[in-house]
Protein backbone atom coordinates (compact mmCIF):
# COMPACT_ATOMS: atom_id res chain seq x y z
CA UNK A 1 0.00 0.00 0.00
CA UNK A 2 1.31 3.68 -0.84
CA UNK A 3 2.61 5.67 2.52
CA UNK A 4 2.13 9.06 0.24
CA UNK A 5 1.45 11.55 3.03
CA UNK A 6 2.76 9.79 5.63
CA UNK A 7 3.56 6.06 6.92
CA UNK A 8 0.48 5.50 8.31
CA UNK A 9 -1.46 6.17 5.26
CA UNK A 10 -0.76 2.61 4.28
CA UNK A 11 -2.44 1.09 7.35
CA UNK A 12 -5.52 3.09 6.54
CA UNK A 13 -6.02 1.59 3.28
CA UNK A 14 -5.03 -1.79 4.23
CA UNK A 15 -8.35 -1.14 7.05
CA UNK A 16 -10.01 0.45 4.08
CA UNK A 17 -9.33 -3.34 1.76
CA UNK A 18 -10.37 -5.20 4.95
CA UNK A 19 -7.01 -6.11 5.09
CA UNK A 20 -5.07 -8.03 8.15
CA UNK A 21 -1.82 -7.26 6.91
CA UNK A 22 -0.08 -4.98 5.22
CA UNK A 23 3.28 -3.98 3.20
CA UNK A 24 4.82 -0.47 2.56
CA UNK A 25 8.00 1.41 1.81
CA UNK A 26 9.68 3.65 4.04
CA UNK A 27 11.66 5.05 1.51
CA UNK A 28 11.39 6.13 -2.16
CA UNK A 29 12.12 2.75 -3.55
CA UNK A 30 13.87 4.08 -6.65
CA UNK A 31 15.88 7.39 -5.20
CA UNK A 32 18.85 6.60 -3.42
CA UNK A 33 18.82 10.18 -1.92
CA UNK A 34 16.52 9.80 1.34
CA UNK A 35 15.48 11.88 4.21
CA UNK A 36 15.35 11.28 8.11
CA UNK A 37 12.71 9.53 9.38
CA UNK A 38 11.43 11.53 12.61
CA UNK A 39 10.12 10.12 15.60
CA UNK A 40 6.88 11.89 15.66
CA UNK A 41 6.68 9.86 12.01
CA UNK A 42 7.25 6.60 13.11
CA UNK A 43 4.73 7.30 17.11
CA UNK A 44 2.34 7.77 14.29
CA UNK A 45 2.54 4.81 12.77
CA UNK A 46 2.52 2.35 15.97
CA UNK A 47 -0.01 4.40 17.02
CA UNK A 48 -2.23 4.16 14.07
CA UNK A 49 -1.21 0.14 13.99
CA UNK A 50 -2.57 0.01 17.37
CA UNK A 51 -5.81 1.42 16.09
CA UNK A 52 -5.96 -0.22 12.81
CA UNK A 53 -4.71 -3.68 14.40
CA UNK A 54 -2.92 -4.44 11.28
CA UNK A 55 -0.18 -7.21 11.68
CA UNK A 56 2.39 -8.10 10.67
CA UNK A 57 3.60 -4.85 9.12
CA UNK A 58 6.12 -5.40 6.72
CA UNK A 59 8.86 -3.37 4.96
CA UNK A 60 9.85 -3.90 1.16
CA UNK A 61 13.37 -2.80 0.34
CA UNK A 62 14.24 -0.36 -2.00
CA UNK A 63 15.03 -2.06 -5.68
CA UNK A 64 18.15 -0.45 -6.13
CA UNK A 65 19.73 -2.04 -3.34
CA UNK A 66 21.86 -4.71 -4.82
CA UNK A 67 23.85 -6.53 -1.42
CA UNK A 68 26.13 -8.22 -4.58
CA UNK A 69 26.95 -5.77 -6.45
CA UNK A 70 30.76 -5.36 -8.47
CA UNK A 71 30.62 -1.29 -8.54
CA UNK A 72 32.06 0.33 -5.75
CA UNK A 73 30.11 2.88 -5.34
CA UNK A 74 26.67 0.59 -6.04
CA UNK A 75 27.58 -1.43 -3.08
CA UNK A 76 28.73 1.29 -0.61
CA UNK A 77 24.85 2.88 -1.27
CA UNK A 78 23.30 -0.54 -0.93
CA UNK A 79 25.01 -1.14 2.40
CA UNK A 80 24.07 2.06 3.58
CA UNK A 81 20.15 1.89 2.23
CA UNK A 82 20.08 -1.67 3.98
CA UNK A 83 21.27 -0.53 7.00
CA UNK A 84 19.17 2.86 7.03
CA UNK A 85 15.80 1.28 6.16
CA UNK A 86 16.05 -2.28 7.91
CA UNK A 87 17.12 0.55 10.97
CA UNK A 88 13.46 2.09 9.66
CA UNK A 89 11.74 -0.72 10.16
CA UNK A 90 13.15 -1.04 13.89
CA UNK A 91 11.65 2.80 14.49
CA UNK A 92 7.96 1.55 13.22
CA UNK A 93 8.26 -1.61 15.05
CA UNK A 94 7.52 -3.65 11.93
CA UNK A 95 7.69 -7.40 11.73
CA UNK A 96 9.56 -7.96 8.35
CA UNK A 97 11.98 -6.31 6.55
CA UNK A 98 11.92 -7.99 3.07
CA UNK A 99 14.80 -7.43 0.28
CA UNK A 100 15.63 -8.96 -2.78
CA UNK A 101 19.13 -11.11 -2.23
CA UNK A 102 21.52 -9.42 -5.04
CA UNK A 103 22.54 -9.86 -8.69
CA UNK A 104 26.32 -10.96 -9.43
CA UNK A 105 26.41 -9.08 -12.98
CA UNK A 106 28.71 -11.40 -13.94
CA UNK A 107 30.97 -12.21 -11.69
CA UNK A 108 29.48 -15.56 -10.54
CA UNK A 109 27.25 -17.36 -8.40
CA UNK A 110 29.72 -18.26 -5.69
CA UNK A 111 31.40 -14.55 -5.38
CA UNK A 112 28.01 -12.85 -5.48
CA UNK A 113 26.87 -15.30 -2.37
CA UNK A 114 29.77 -14.46 -0.51
CA UNK A 115 29.22 -10.83 -1.08
CA UNK A 116 25.54 -10.91 0.31
CA UNK A 117 27.15 -12.70 3.13
CA UNK A 118 29.39 -10.32 3.96
CA UNK A 119 26.94 -7.39 3.33
CA UNK A 120 24.38 -8.99 6.08
CA UNK A 121 27.06 -9.21 8.37
CA UNK A 122 28.72 -5.69 7.89
CA UNK A 123 24.77 -4.63 8.96
CA UNK A 124 23.70 -7.04 11.51
CA UNK A 125 27.60 -6.10 13.47
CA UNK A 126 25.90 -2.75 14.07
CA UNK A 127 22.05 -3.56 14.85
CA UNK A 128 21.19 -4.48 18.42
CA UNK A 129 18.23 -5.60 20.35
CA UNK A 130 16.93 -6.22 16.92
CA UNK A 131 13.30 -7.21 16.64
CA UNK A 132 12.20 -7.18 13.48
CA UNK A 133 13.01 -9.99 11.05
CA UNK A 134 15.18 -10.07 7.79
CA UNK A 135 13.59 -11.88 5.11
CA UNK A 136 15.37 -12.99 1.87
CA UNK A 137 12.93 -13.16 -0.90
CA UNK A 138 12.72 -16.00 -3.37
CA UNK A 139 14.00 -14.62 -7.29
CA UNK A 140 12.90 -15.81 -10.27
CA UNK A 141 16.21 -15.91 -11.63
CA UNK A 142 16.15 -12.99 -14.39
CA UNK A 143 19.22 -12.15 -15.29
CA UNK A 144 21.94 -12.77 -12.81
CA UNK A 145 19.38 -12.47 -9.87
CA UNK A 146 20.62 -14.51 -6.85
CA UNK A 147 17.68 -16.64 -4.52
CA UNK A 148 16.03 -18.59 -6.93
CA UNK A 149 17.17 -21.38 -6.05
CA UNK A 150 16.27 -22.93 -2.20
CA UNK A 151 20.02 -23.71 -2.11
CA UNK A 152 21.03 -19.88 -2.23
CA UNK A 153 18.94 -18.89 0.28
CA UNK A 154 20.04 -22.06 2.11
CA UNK A 155 23.30 -21.00 1.91
CA UNK A 156 23.40 -17.37 3.00
CA UNK A 157 21.41 -17.75 5.74
CA UNK A 158 23.57 -20.63 7.12
CA UNK A 159 26.70 -18.71 6.76
CA UNK A 160 25.36 -15.39 8.39
CA UNK A 161 26.57 -14.56 11.97
CA UNK A 162 23.11 -14.47 13.50
CA UNK A 163 20.69 -16.85 11.55
CA UNK A 164 18.09 -16.05 14.00
CA UNK A 165 17.44 -12.74 12.85
CA UNK A 166 16.61 -14.11 9.16
CA UNK A 167 13.67 -15.83 7.81
CA UNK A 168 12.53 -16.16 4.13
CA UNK A 169 9.49 -14.83 1.70
CA UNK A 170 8.35 -16.80 -0.96
CA UNK A 171 6.96 -15.38 -4.10
CA UNK A 172 4.29 -17.49 -5.74
CA UNK A 173 5.14 -15.60 -9.21
CA UNK A 174 9.29 -16.46 -8.87
CA UNK A 175 9.56 -19.88 -7.23
CA UNK A 176 6.73 -20.88 -10.53
CA UNK A 177 9.82 -18.84 -13.47
CA UNK A 178 12.34 -20.10 -11.49
CA UNK A 179 10.84 -24.01 -12.19
CA UNK A 180 9.12 -24.86 -8.59
CA UNK A 181 5.41 -26.01 -9.95
CA UNK A 182 3.11 -26.42 -7.13
CA UNK A 183 -0.06 -25.92 -9.33
CA UNK A 184 -1.28 -29.62 -8.46
CA UNK A 185 -1.53 -31.06 -4.78
CA UNK A 186 1.63 -33.46 -5.94
CA UNK A 187 3.79 -30.75 -7.19
CA UNK A 188 2.59 -28.35 -4.50
CA UNK A 189 3.69 -31.36 -1.66
CA UNK A 190 7.15 -31.77 -3.63
CA UNK A 191 8.28 -27.91 -3.76
CA UNK A 192 6.92 -27.74 -0.01
CA UNK A 193 8.99 -30.72 0.75
CA UNK A 194 12.21 -29.21 -1.15
CA UNK A 195 12.02 -25.95 0.65
CA UNK A 196 11.38 -27.70 4.08
CA UNK A 197 14.24 -30.34 3.59
CA UNK A 198 16.56 -27.05 2.00
CA UNK A 199 16.15 -24.24 4.36
CA UNK A 200 13.51 -25.53 6.85
CA UNK A 201 9.36 -24.79 6.88
CA UNK A 202 10.42 -22.75 10.27
CA UNK A 203 12.13 -19.87 8.41
CA UNK A 204 9.00 -18.79 5.72
CA UNK A 205 7.27 -16.38 7.11
CA UNK A 206 5.80 -14.30 4.46
CA UNK A 207 4.07 -15.35 0.79
CA UNK A 208 4.09 -12.60 -1.83
CA UNK A 209 1.01 -13.96 -3.88
CA UNK A 210 1.06 -13.49 -7.35
CA UNK A 211 0.16 -14.75 -10.91
CA UNK A 212 2.61 -14.92 -13.36
CA UNK A 213 2.96 -13.63 -17.06
CA UNK A 214 5.38 -16.13 -18.23
CA UNK A 215 5.20 -19.90 -17.67
CA UNK A 216 7.04 -22.37 -15.70
CA UNK A 217 10.99 -22.12 -15.23
CA UNK A 218 11.07 -19.06 -18.24
CA UNK A 219 13.08 -17.13 -15.36
CA UNK A 220 11.45 -13.77 -16.05
CA UNK A 221 9.77 -11.67 -13.32
CA UNK A 222 6.34 -10.10 -14.17
CA UNK A 223 3.50 -10.17 -11.56
CA UNK A 224 0.19 -10.92 -13.11
CA UNK A 225 -3.61 -10.88 -11.36
CA UNK A 226 -4.35 -13.38 -9.69
CA UNK A 227 -6.03 -16.56 -11.75
CA UNK A 228 -4.88 -14.74 -14.69
CA UNK A 229 -1.50 -16.10 -15.48
CA UNK A 230 0.23 -19.36 -15.91
CA UNK A 231 -0.40 -20.53 -12.82
CA UNK A 232 -3.90 -19.90 -12.25
CA UNK A 233 -6.80 -20.41 -9.26
CA UNK A 234 -5.45 -23.65 -8.59
CA UNK A 235 -1.99 -23.26 -7.15
CA UNK A 236 -3.09 -20.07 -5.03
CA UNK A 237 -5.80 -23.05 -3.56
CA UNK A 238 -2.80 -25.37 -2.34
CA UNK A 239 -0.89 -22.28 -0.95
CA UNK A 240 -4.33 -21.02 0.95
CA UNK A 241 -5.57 -24.41 2.35
CA UNK A 242 -2.98 -26.41 3.11
CA UNK A 243 -2.06 -26.59 6.78
CA UNK A 244 1.48 -25.78 6.32
CA UNK A 245 0.87 -22.24 4.55
CA UNK A 246 -2.75 -21.27 5.04
CA UNK A 247 -1.64 -19.75 8.29
CA UNK A 248 1.10 -17.26 6.89
CA UNK A 249 0.79 -13.83 6.10
CA UNK A 250 -0.03 -13.20 2.04
CA UNK A 251 1.00 -9.82 0.64
CA UNK A 252 -0.68 -9.26 -3.20
CA UNK A 253 1.75 -7.46 -5.44
CA UNK A 254 -0.31 -7.69 -8.50
CA UNK A 255 -0.64 -4.45 -11.25
CA UNK A 256 -2.85 -1.63 -9.79
CA UNK A 257 -5.49 0.35 -10.92
CA UNK A 258 -9.12 -0.26 -11.84
CA UNK A 259 -10.69 -2.82 -14.03
CA UNK A 260 -12.70 -2.16 -17.40
CA UNK A 261 -16.12 -1.95 -15.29
CA UNK A 262 -14.21 0.60 -12.99
CA UNK A 263 -13.81 -2.09 -9.99
CA UNK A 264 -10.62 -1.43 -7.91
CA UNK A 265 -8.43 -3.80 -8.78
CA UNK A 266 -7.35 -4.71 -5.37
CA UNK A 267 -10.54 -5.66 -4.13
CA UNK A 268 -10.80 -7.79 -7.52
CA UNK A 269 -7.44 -10.01 -6.25
CA UNK A 270 -8.37 -10.23 -2.81
CA UNK A 271 -12.15 -11.22 -3.68
CA UNK A 272 -10.49 -14.27 -6.03
CA UNK A 273 -7.88 -15.08 -2.83
CA UNK A 274 -10.34 -15.12 -0.49
CA UNK A 275 -12.88 -17.55 -2.58
CA UNK A 276 -10.11 -19.86 -3.18
CA UNK A 277 -9.09 -19.68 0.68
CA UNK A 278 -12.46 -21.51 1.33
Amino acid sequence: MSAAGGLENALWAAKKHRCSCVQLFVTNQRQWKRTPLENDEAETFIRTRRETNITPAVVHGSYLINLAAPDPTTYKRSLAALADEWQRSQQINADFYVIHPGAHLGKGEKAGLNKIVTSINNVISTTNNCHCRLLLETTAGQGTCLGHRFEQLAEIISRVDRPELLGVCLDTCHIFAAGYDFRTPESFNETIRQFDKTIGLEKLKLIHVNDSKTDLNSRVDRHEHIGKGFIRNRGFRNFLTDPRTRKLPFILETPKGLSPGRRNLDMLNLATLRRLAK
